[in-house]
């Protein structure tokens, strides 16, 4: 019950019990007044009074009117206050608690009354500080996850850096041939690193919704045929074999920003090439597929494949299928998480099938660009 109700109910009752008193007592008194037989005038009233049944009619209805007002007084303070202590004690407990800094509780917030109301924003309260903790203390696992990530996979090319470099300076080189190989694996060592810098960056951007997009018409053949011809030389040198497939229209366009959807290949591409198979040669096909207002590309190697059970989470911060550190896969756990984003930032979708040891295909598609026309 609404605690204005209750009130509302506490005054009837105190304002309209005496006036119930008073004609009861004029009912009686009327009632009284021809049993005595006596005819009403000022010294009959006087004789009236001085009747000791009349006299001690007046002093028991005045005591059993002060005895009920009070009785009903009392009942009504004792039905107000235990409808609103109990609650405000349960408020003055749960504020205790949120003070300590203890959120594993609950508030009653069963009724319709004020009380009710507010023990419903108390829990409320309670159920977003309990969520701001627990993002709080995710985020700082998160944060310590990636620092150990990218200190062990930055530990690794450091200290391949750091042996080929003391293998020059110690003559060990002795070939125009090794130093060669040595500088380019120093090279290589170092855009690792340079990449796993980018990654720690972009992952802040992201946290922050802060990455920087410079979005443009971008004609989809022509773009995915330039970022083809800079991913060959590269994946050349590693042995893999690259393949590229059109089937869109030369005049299809899309709105993305270049850089960013560069990234999105390359960490696809990069990541296909972690998870190769030894023993088959490495290949990696991209098709580039028209699927009505959207294009459609897709991304298939040959490599170890996703287990059934992974693969839902291979989008998840820092979530990697093969769960060791001395994998020599490395990698900081982000990328694809990166992807994801990007993509969906563009207003697309990622998504990815996979069958072990025969290799995964991973799917994204992006929004034609199509024009408005003037009416």
């Amino acid at each position: 019950m609404k605690l204005r109700t209750r009130l509302m109910i506490s005054f009837c009752i105190i304002i309209f019990m005496p006036v119930t008193m008073a004609l009861a007592g004029l009912y009686t008194l009327h009632k009284v007044l021809p049993s005595l037989d006596i005819t009403y005038n000022n010294r009959s009233f006087e004789y009236l009074t001085n009747l000791p049944d009349y006299r001690q009619l007046v002093v028991d209805a005045t005591i059993s009117v002060l005895l009920i007002l009070f009785f009903t007084a009392a009942i009504l303070i004792i039905w107000t206050y235990s409808g609103i202590i109990s609650r405000v004690k349960q408020l003055n407990k749960a504020a205790e608690n949120i003070r300590d800094g203890n959120l594993d509780f609950t508030i009653d917030t069963k009724g319709h009354d004020e009380i009710s109301e507010l023990s419903e924003s108390f829990e409320a309260m309670r159920k977003r500080l309990q969520m701001n903790a627990q993002e709080k203390v995710d985020a700082e696992q998160e944060q310590r996850m990636l620092i150990s990530n990218i200190a062990h996979d930055l530990k690794t090319p450091i200290t391949a850096i750091k042996g080929y470099s003391e293998g020059i300076l110690d003559g060990v080189a002795d070939t125009p041939e090794k130093q060669e190989r040595y500088v380019k694996t120093i090279y290589n060592k170092a855009n690792e690193m340079n990449t796993l810098i980018n990654e720690l960056t972009l992952y802040s951007n992201i946290d922050t919704n802060k990455i920087p997009y410079n979005f443009r018409k971008l004609n989809v053949r022509d773009y995915f045929m330039d970022c083809m011809e800079e991913l060959e030389m590269d994946l050349d040198n590693q042995h893999v074999h690259l393949t590229f497939y059109n089937y869109v229209d030369d005049q299809t366009e899309i709105i993305a920003d270049p850089e960013q959807l560069s990234r999105v290949i390359h960490n696809i591409i990069g990541n296909s090439i972690k998870y190769m198979r030894a023993e088959e040669a490495s290949l990696i096909q991209m098709r580039i597929k028209d699927v009505g207002d959207f294009i459609q590309v897709e991304i298939e190697d040959n490599g170890r494949g996703i287990a059934n059970k992974d693969l839902p989470y291979i989008f998840d911060r820092f979530y990697r299928a093969d769960a060791s550190r001395n994998s020599a896969a490395g990698g900081s756990g982000i990328g694809l998480s990166i992807v994801k984003k990007i993509i969906e930032d563009h207003g697309g979708k990622i998504w990815a099938t996979s069958k072990e040891n025969v290799g995964t295909v991973m799917y994204f598609v992006l929004r034609k660009y199509q024009e408005v026309p003037n009416e």
